[in-house]
């Protein structure tokens, strides 16, 4: 049984060790509670650019080679990620190197040179351009969904920002994203391995114990809801329909969220789901169906994304609804459940043997207030039955939580088919 040593320092910052003992290597992250909702207006992207700025050079470490250079020494290869709530910075490293692997982020957390601006907007912008098509318009439907989901708020935005956002970005503004947000009582540091918590604990206060914090800013809630199924039809000249069905969820500490883990395995979890089977096996009208749960402090979504030709989107659609109203209607069979029940239960126990995982659940847990051990999470998928799947699935999938886009080659008459579609799938439900 593995459990957490959770620690914190005078000064805020969280410290969570993982002792792992049967592992060779170790992982070392810190988590932020910054991310794209976050960002200022006019400058969507802010965070996830000084994300990227903070590779770029600090006082010990003058360029992003140094940097590098320094963990690969310690047999790492640090990296990032910037999200709508969060950003984190995280490495393996030689179980014997933790303090080292320490200093680099240290150094890159509190003494960032903040150069390379220019050039880092035309890496971005680059980035940014692979969701335009040629006339310049959004055909990303994670961004376009993400609008419908929360208009009018920052989670609606690309965590990535916009071309004009993006270019209107200086170094005042890094300056003081970094003042806000980069401090030490909205952090956790988390070391997972071959480690030992008394170890790991000192050459945290070693390393991060002058960090000075600071008061932070209020976060934006989402205030607004709409009561009717949106759609989104956005012409691009790709050869499929790229199709995404989303449904407004629930915050990460709802009571139903196991149910939703449930519901997204049984409908889009791999080669055993619903829609795997019906909308490939049977009608051979998709390649491959992912679902995807988003969650946030207060908010949440479940998308659905798949490509499809054009001449069998609104086939697709269909289909996918016929299977919504199915698992609304009638119980999941116990031998079904039992199977997703089992997969999960022994994906959590596999998890065990994962460094980066345990890092994940115990230090991005911490920062998020929902940390959970893999018992007490199979505890709860095995009290997980039938009765609660329907009912979690019926508040789900009710037609006003639907936002629907489809990106593509569009004929005559397929918008007002999809239309027609939607209006009778909200008649039905």
């Amino acid at each position: 049984m593995i459990r957490p040593f959770i620690q914190t320092l005078n000064n805020g910052l969280r410290v969570v060790c993982v002792e792992m003992p049967h592992l060779h290597s170790a992982e070392l992250a810190i988590y932020l509670k910054v991310g794209g909702r976050n960002d200022p207006p006019g400058r969507e992207g802010l965070s996830h650019f000084l994300e990227h700025i903070l590779f770029r050079g600090t006082a010990e470490f003058p360029s992003s080679l140094a940097i590098e250079s320094a963990f690969e020494i310690v047999g790492g290869a640090p990296n990032a990620a910037t999200d709508a709530e969060s950003t984190y910075y995280y490495s393996r490293v030689h179980p014997d190197s933790i303090k080292r692997g320490m200093e680099i982020f240290s150094s890159m957390l509190t003494k960032p040179l903040l150069s390379g601006i220019e050039i880092e907007k035309r890496i971005i912008a680059e980035e940014a351009r692979e969701d335009l098509n040629e006339q310049g318009e959004e055909v990303n439907p994670d961004t376009i969904v993400s609008r419908l989901l929360w208009p009018r708020h920052p989670l609606g935005m690309p965590t990535i920002g916009t071309l004009e956002s993006i270019a209107a970005i200086e170094r005042s503004d890094l300056e003081d994203h970094l003042k806000k947000y980069y401090i030490p009582s909205n952090a956790v540091l988390v070391v997972s391995g071959p480690i030992k918590n008394r170890a790991v604990l000192a050459a945290a206060s070693h390393c991060f114990g002058e960090w000075s914090d600071e008061r932070m800013p209020a976060v934006s809630l989402v205030t607004l809801r709409q009561f009717t199924p949106q759609i989104r039809c956005v012409q691009d000249s790709d050869s499929q329909m790229n199709l995404q069905l989303a449904f407004l969820g629930f915050a990460r500490d709802d009571r139903r969220f196991m149910a939703l883990r449930f519901l997204r395995r049984i409908l889009a979890g791999g080669g055993s789901s619903r829609l795997h089977l019906r909308l490939r096996e049977e009608l051979g009208i998709i390649y491959s169906v992912d679902g995807a749960i988003g969650a946030y402090d207060e908010t949440g979504c479940l998308v659905f994304d798949m490509s499809t030709a054009p001449d069998t989107l609104i086939h697709a659609v269909e289909a996918t609804f016929e299977e919504l109203f199915r698992i609304t209607a009638e119980p999941v069979p116990e031998e079904e459940l039992e199977r997703i029940r089992n997969s999960y239960i022994f994906d959590l126990e596999f998890s065990l043997d994962s460094a980066y995982e345990m890092g994940g659940r115990y230090g991005w847990g911490e920062l998020m207030g929902v940390v959970r051990s893999i018992e007490e999470d199979q505890s709860e998928a095995r009290r997980t039955n039938a009765a609660e799947l329907q009912e979690t699935a019926r508040a789900l999938f009710a037609p006003e939580n639907l936002r629907l886009v489809a990106v593509g080659p569009w004929k005559r008459g397929m918008k007002k088919a999809l239309r027609e579609l939607v209006a009778d799938y909200q008649r039905r439900f």
